[in-house]
């Protein structure tokens, strides 16, 4: 078995085909979609593959040390994950193609009208523990 993150992005991938913010959306296909992302981590559930999702608020603040005794440095002029990650769902499965195929179906949860949103999702594996050497 191997982990997979699976990235939703607000933006900085490419467009979907159901391309309509969720801001615009009616309650009932907010509802929908996030019943539907249940639904599909319901599935994996049973199967033994999946292993965490979140959903992430739109605000956040990028921090680092601004030098010792300085207060840390917020934000900055570039893209803050906060208006790029939406959020995420680990997964635990046996192939590579299976971790694309999960994503496939994460994509396909409805959007506005109903209709499947078919965003691009990221599939990145965790990266492995390093080996050990024994003698």
């Amino acid at each position: 078995m191997a982990k997979y993150l699976l990235l939703k992005h607000y933006r900085g991938a490419p467009a979907s085909v159901n391309d309509v913010p969720m801001d615009q959306w009616t309650p009932d296909e907010v509802w929908a979609h996030v019943r539907y992302m249940q639904d599909l981590g319901a599935r994996l559930e049973r199967t033994g593959e999946f292993v965490e999702s979140q959903e992430l608020s739109p605000k956040g603040t990028f921090v680092r040390s601004g030098g010792e005794g300085r207060p840390p440095v917020t934000d900055g002029p570039f893209a803050e994950t906060k208006d790029l990650i939406a959020g995420w769902m680990v997964i635990d499965v046996d192939t590579y193609q299976r971790a694309l195929e999960v994503a496939a179906e994460l994509s396909a949860a409805p959007g506005a009208g109903g209709k499947p949103v078919q965003e691009w999702l990221e599939v990145r594996p965790f990266l492995g523990a390093a080996a050990t050497v024994t003698e």
